[in-house]
């Protein structure tokens, strides 16, 4: 019986994986089938996550197939429903619906992160830019309002969420809406946080210009105003305020797959798998986790991984060349990502790009805007589905940001 190494997961950190398993199996003359590859995913297509505030969402979406018919990965057509590491099998829905069972020799787990929904009365209600399916939805529902009286209701957008999803979010509300509705509409859109400051998690360092972006976009914020409840019209804050508004967006915050839960391992408060420098989930011999279900060191001065897709890439790429090497008795390569960096589009006035872990701001407006459409519109994509190029793109010691 060949070995089998089983990717759950086809986004950029199973994507990677399955690229970097292959290109050690090639180094070491077993690329000839005696070691199958084989990714178990809904579709064979990437999902450009970090794309999905823009309009055409429905556009967000880069095939798979060809590169992993090329390099000779086994793509699965199915949803993983369960996983039991004491037989080492996966159980998957078929595109069928048919429950079905594979084994595996390693599991790399890489099944991202889902949008965090607290219990807050009439939260169906919210739009979300997590899939690709709901940001199309809300790209449907903005380009319908034309159709609805003009109302101050109509013409106001909430962004529950101050983070990086929700200041990306909002800051092309203002364009888009006007878009929708005519250049002079007279358009409100609304930040809601529950925290002291806009962008919690980004720090003091890029503050002043996320802050003078906003106002000079127009967008408000309302700081230190957790959301009581949300309707079809609108959102009631706990203070007693309340916003009508026809279009609300719920941006806060990410948690890993709750298929996480099934394995018996440590995690940390966003549901995330303890992994140690080779990315094995600690406590397992023949379990793997990448992406934004691994909590990960990026570096021995205690910063771990976040949830992005700037780490899911190179944990990828380490965790594919990792299993391989666990199976083939190869020494690993341990997983480091010392230099941190982040780039947040504000939409028309521009981005902000910061350096470290202290984000130390080096390029604001257009400048940065420049280097934030080249990261969305060719980093992010994956190599091209040539087979030499695209294993040659999953070396793990490839350096994508100096």
């Amino acid at each position: 019986m060949r070995e089998r190494i089983l990717i759950v997961g086809a986004g950029f950190a199973g994507m990677w994986t399955a690229l970097g398993a292959m290109r050690l199996l090639d180094q070491q003359g077993k690329a000839d089938g005696s070691v199958e590859v084989a990714v178990i995913a809904p579709q064979p297509e990437l999902h450009i996550r970090p794309r999905l505030y823009e309009k055409n969402a429905a556009q967000m979406k880069a095939p798979l197939s060809d590169i992993f018919a090329n390099v000779g990965v086994r793509f699965i057509r199915g949803h993983a429903m369960s996983i039991s590491t004491e037989t080492n099998t996966v159980t998957y829905a078929d595109e069928d619906g048919l429950e079905l069972s594979i084994s595996y020799s390693k599991l790399v787990l890489a099944t991202g992160s889902v949008l965090h929904r607290p219990d807050i009365r009439g939260l169906i209600h919210a739009f979300n830019v997590d899939q690709l399916a709901d940001a199309a939805e809300l790209e449907d529902h903005i380009s319908q309002l034309a159709r609805l009286p003009e109302t101050r209701a109509r013409n106001t957008v909430v962004v529950a969420g101050g983070g990086f999803t929700g200041i990306e979010t909002a800051a092309e509300m203002p364009h888009r809406m006007r878009a929708a509705l005519g250049g002079n509409a007279d358009i409100r859109v609304v930040i809601v946080e529950r925290a002291p400051a806009i962008g919690p998690d980004l720090g003091p360092g890029p503050r002043p210009v996320i802050e003078q972006a906003l106002s000079e976009l127009g967008v408000e914020t309302l700081l230190l105003s957790p959301i009581l409840e949300i309707d079809h019209n609108g959102v009631t804050l706990k203070s007693g305020e309340r916003i009508d508004a026809a279009t609300v967006i719920w941006t806060a915050g990410a948690r890993a797959h709750p298929i996480t839960g099934q394995i018996d391992a440590h995690k940390d408060s966003f549901g995330r798998l303890h992994v140690d420098r080779n990315l094995k989930v600690i406590g397992h011999a023949n379990v793997f986790a990448t992406g934004d279900v691994a909590c990960a060191a990026t570096d021995d001065r205690g910063n771990r991984t976040m949830m992005s897709c700037q780490h899911a890439q190179n944990l990828g790429r380490s965790s594919g060349y990792n299993v391989a090497a666990d199976l083939l008795g190869v020494p690993p390569i341990p997983y480091g990502q010392e230099k941190y960096v982040t780039c947040l589009d504000l939409g028309p006035w521009g981005a902000v790009y910061t350096e470290g872990w202290d984000r130390q701001v080096k390029l604001t407006g257009a400048e940065a805007k420049k280097l934030k459409t080249t990261i969305n519109t060719t980093w992010i994509y994956p190599p091209s589905a040539d087979r030499a190029a695209a294993l040659e793109a999953a070396d793990p010691l490839r350096v994508v940001v100096a």
